[in-house]
């Protein structure tokens, strides 16, 4: 197949069938699998510039749309997108490309289902590269949402997520190239904030920084306009549901080598207490085959496409070496 999804040069696209449901991915190159993992709200198209680089460097790059986003089915009901299915959608997709192991890299909430299938499937993972969501510990004495509802209140994002239908309005009315490019370009330490009496106007022109093109944008809202956005939502909708499921995990470790990028002005770097427990003995304690921890001066949460060569270049020094 033509490389017609967007992307550049090269880039294959087609559908597989794992875990019942059918997959977009995006793939390129000939070697060692990459499965690269993208977050919220993003698509496989996150990664294409990590795409082209490591294929270039002699990695076979793959990276699917997940589950509710771009070309990939999303299931109507929340449940199903619980971090069973997010992990099982993934080792079902490494079985199919034939692969007993792969590298991982994740971002956002695709580092969150990267870490989780290292604690799951260790034996999957060769090594893991996750950028800005560091793995933590669950907390068995409070549900996520709760707590992050005492830190920030209830106008804090993740939990303006909870209620079903009430984000996607307020993204209705705004529109989604707007959305989009109000979440790309917080480029902000301080957590953020979805007030209930709306979020802007949706008249508002946003000036896109270097890194993110419209071209970018218009690839980006073509897919969300056709999917929504509630399949995106429903990761954060499972959040509990992911407390109450991942209760035999309670401690466990993450058994995998990894390495760790995160900018300093992510606003998931500026989580209370997080420094701390990245850079003292907290982190490497849970994931005791921790090689490395970068912290890249000035740049945001969107850091793969932010900063795109530095962070393949750091994906390759630390895959290479396996």
């Amino acid at each position: 197949m033509d490389g017609g999804g967007g992307g550049g040069e090269g880039i294959t696209h087609r559908t597989v069938a794992v875990n019942g449901i059918n997959m977009h991915v995006a793939e390129k190159g000939e070697g060692p699998v990459v499965l690269l993992v993208h977050g919220f709200p993003e698509l496989w198209y996150t990664w294409r510039h990590q795409i082209h680089g490591l294929a270039a460097r002699g990695f076979r790059a793959v990276a699917p749309d997940l589950r509710g986003f771009g070309d990939t089915d999303a299931p109507p009901g929340v449940s199903s997108y619980s971090i069973f299915h997010l992990v099982g959608d993934l080792v079902a997709l490494i079985d199919s490309l034939g692969q007993d192991q792969v590298f991982v890299v994740g971002h956002d909430w695709g580092a969150m289902v990267a870490w989780s299938l290292c604690m799951f499937r260790p034996e999957k993972v060769r090594a893991v590269v996750n950028l800005s969501v560091a793995f933590t510990p669950r907390k068995p004495a409070r549900k996520s949402v709760e707590y992050l509802r005492s830190l920030y209140g209830d106008d804090y994002y993740v939990c303006r997520f909870q209620e079903p239908g009430a984000a996607e309005a307020e993204f209705a009315r705004l529109g989604t190239a707007l959305v989009l490019e109000k979440f790309y370009t917080y480029h902000s330490p301080d957590p953020l904030f979805i007030p209930k009496e709306g979020w802007g106007s949706p008249d508002t022109e946003i000036p896109l920084p270097s890194w993110l093109s419209k071209d970018d944008i218009k690839y980006y809202a073509s897919k969300f306009e056709k999917t929504g956005f509630t399949g995106g939502l429903n990761y954060y909708r499972c959040l509990d549901l992911n407390w109450e499921l991942t209760a035999p995990w309670t401690g466990a470790h993450i058994k995998v080598p990894a390495k760790f990028i995160v900018g300093d002005v992510d606003l998931t770097y500026h989580t209370p207490g997080i420094q701390d427990y990245i850079h003292k003995v907290g982190f490497k304690s849970y994931v005791p085959l921790l090689e490395e921890v970068v912290v890249m001066k000035g740049v945001g949460h969107f850091i793969n496409e932010e900063k795109p060569h530095e962070i393949t270049v750091h994906i390759y020094n630390f895959i290479k070496k396996f």
